[in-house]
């Protein structure tokens, strides 16, 4: 896939999670930095409920861009979803879960993506 697909494809995820009333979505693009990942989108959601319906949305968008689902850890319990795509790593959290890993902060160095329109 070519980075130019890879960062499109980010940038719908953190569309589908706004469309989803997700909350402070940050898009880091970690490439030259992380060797485990082109990107992160981390966003906040307030329950549960929420979260698994913005998983299920950003899981549909990417579809329709051959994005194929690796690997998905904490959907049962919501406070923390981890959706793996390989190139892109999504981060759905609770608010309360978010403000207590503060992962973009761990990643402060990483340059932020818009969500371009």
């Amino acid at each position: 896939m070519t980075k130019d697909k890879i960062l499109r494809i980010a940038i719908e995820a953190g569309k589908a999670a706004a469309e989803k009333k997700a909350e402070d979505i940050v898009v880091l693009d970690l490439r030259g930095i992380s060797g485990i990942t082109d990107f992160f989108i981390i966003c906040s959601a307030s329950t549960h409920r929420q979260t698994r319906a913005i998983v299920q949305a950003i899981d549909e968008r990417l579809a329709g861009f051959e994005a194929r689902l690796d690997h998905i850890e904490g959907y049962p319990d919501g406070i923390w979803i981890l959706m793996d795509y390989t190139d892109i790593v999504v981060h759905i959290f609770t608010k309360e879960a978010r403000e207590y890993y503060a992962l973009e902060h761990l990643w402060g160095d990483a340059p932020r993506v818009g969500l371009i329109e």
